[in-house]
């Protein structure tokens, strides 16, 4: 087989490289009837991982998270915030945790050794040698026996081997050999799988591993299935391995049992079987599916970053990935995609599409759940983004008994206002969000103009007017400039004058020459108020 220009699969390629097997993904994306979140949002976290510049593996275990990358495993909370960072851990790259979340393994392909770890103190319980194999990189957990994939990357050194965990000082023992690139495993049920990585046909190796013993029980072929695998995960009982291109393979029989629409990057189920999480189906996703209908059951997008293959994984109820922004810079960070599993809800705004600065106007919407239920009294966070970017929160907002509610507003400025509703969710149920558009119109503001109806050239007039804003009171001290136009000639610059804090406003003028006199006073408005004028006529008589 054709070797692909690539390293060890799991070692933080990103999909931007990665598009060769998603190639049929766009196809689904116009016939979504599932929820679908328009980006990561603040149900959401977000944490940059500074100072890792290549992450391979994410693990959940005992409340916490862990990203292997480097020569370091990064250590968050169940929320994605980082606790600890481990250091000296040459080429940290694959990670198992044992089903009682108590230990992590930890393969260190610069020091041909696996690690264990206590979750709790995060202190090193054994370090276990495993030359001469090079590079050990990806590791899988069944039973007492760890299986993992070395091999040091575009050549054919790689392979499998297995440690006997219940040993004191356990030894490899050999399954496959002379593979290229370090291959991906996952073992459960008695069955291990072996996936070839970075070819252009990637065989999926199947073995029984029940007895002491690994025996092959055959090979699904890379070349007539058209596999291009860049990750693999297998169901808890051992029936069926699911790879990246969202296919299904029976274990026993080397079948197609079935398929997920589109194709991914990365793949993982959930501790209980019922959902499998896919990363990158349309791009910068965490798409969900459920495992017995296999129909998506939510969708959600992050902003210019990409998921990094093999980084995937479930801690409880929510589902965690490293990004590899799409900048110059590169960043890593982790995301959390809060409450993936559950079942979702809907939340829907329905705003005037128009209204007024100062003007007060009532928005109206419903909070759904997915099975039907009313959600009783549930606090909502309305924002007000301005059209300047700053925000305010509008307190005291809570659904009814049967989800609706309602608040009302007064937009404090004239553009583009956005209301965003969002419900945090439960234990039971998902969180969302809504938004809704308001375009405000400055409010409406008008000058009165008073003066003589005549005078006489060299004789000084004297003016007074208001502004008036209606209902509101016009800002003190507004600028106006006067103006005047003599027997319909150029319009001149006569001077200006502020309001008073009533909006009253004085001037004088002194004509020059004779004629009609039309005198205008202007303000441009602001923000919150609209432009207004105006004008005064004077008859102006000669000298005498």
């Amino acid at each position: 087989m054709r070797p692909l220009p690539s390293g060890p699969a799991r070692a933080g390629a990103s999909l931007i490289s990665r598009l060769i097997a998603l190639s049929s993904a766009l196809a689904i994306a116009a016939g979504l009837t599932v929820a679908v979140a328009p980006a990561a949002s603040a149900a959401d976290s977000m944490v940059y991982l500074d100072g890792m510049k290549d992450a391979r593996d994410v693990a959940a275990a005992g409340g916490k998270v862990f990203v292997a990358g480097d020569d370091e495993i990064i250590v968050t909370d169940s929320r994605g915030t980082i606790t600890d960072t481990i250091s000296d851990l040459p080429g940290a790259a694959g990670l198992a945790v044992t089903p009682d979340n108590k230990r992590a393994f930890v393969a260190l392909s610069g020091a041909q050794q696996v690690l264990e770890l206590d979750t709790d103190s995060l202190a090193v319980i054994r370090r276990i040698d495993v030359a001469p194999y090079p590079c050990p990189w990806n590791l899988t957990l069944s039973d007492n026996r760890l299986w993992v994939g070395y091999g040091c990357g575009n050549t054919f050194n790689g392979g499998v081997f297995g440690l006997d965990l219940s040993a004191a000082a356990p030894v490899p023992v050999p399954v496959v050999a002379n593979i290229y690139n370090a291959p991906l495993v996952a073992a459960a049920g008695g069955t291990l799988a072996v996936g070839e990585t970075g070819l252009s046909a990637c065989d999926l190796m199947v073995y029984d591993v029940n007895g002491t013993t690994p025996v092959r029980r055959g090979v699904i072929n890379g070349f007539d299935n058209s596999l291009v695998i860049y990750d693999l995960v297998i169901t808890s009982d051992g029936s069926t391995v699911i790879l990246n291109n969202l296919d299904g393979w029976d274990t026993t029989s080397l079948t197609k049992a079935f398929s997920f629409p589109g194709g991914a990057g990365s793949v993982a189920i959930s501790p209980d079987g019922a959902h499998l999480a896919a990363t990158g189906t349309t791009g910068y996703d965490i798409t969900m599916f459920d495992m017995g209908t296999r129909a998506q059951t939510y969708r959600i997008f992050a902003s210019y970053a990409s998921p990094v293959i093999g980084t995937l994984a479930f801690s409880g109820v929510d589902v965690f990935t490293v990004l590899e922004e799409v900048t110059s810079q590169r960043r890593l960070r982790l995301w959390r995609a809060e409450g993936a599993t559950l079942p979702g809800s809907t939340l829907k705004l329905s705003a005037p599409p128009t209204g007024t600065a100062l003007v007060p106007l009532t928005a109206t919407g419903t909070l759904t759940l997915a099975d039907g239920s009313a959600p009783g009294p549930q606090p909502l966070v309305v924002t007000r983004k301005l059209p300047d970017g700053t925000s305010t929160t509008i307190p005291g907002v809570t659904t009814a008994a049967d989800g609706t509610y309602t608040f009302t507003d007064t937009p404090p400025v004239s553009g583009t206002i956005t209301y965003d509703v969002f419900w945090n969710g439960n234990a039971d149920f998902r969180w969302s969000r809504t938004s809704a558009a308001v375009t405000a119109a400055r409010h409406p503001s008008s000058i009165t103009l008073s003066g003589p109806k005549t005078g006489t050239v060299g004789k000084q007039l004297s003016f007074s007017g208001v502004l008036d804003a209606g209902d509101q009171t016009p800002p003190s001290g507004a600028l106006l400039v006067v103006y005047l136009t003599v027997s319909d000639g150029n319009l001149e610059f006569v001077g200006t004058v502020n309001t008073n804090s009533d909006g009253s406003f004085a001037f004088v003028d002194t004509p020059a020459v004779g004629g009609e006199h039309v005198y205008e006073v202007r303000w441009d408005g602001t923000n919150v108020f609209e432009y207004t004028r105006g004008t005064h006529n004077v008859t102006v008589r000669g000298r005498p």
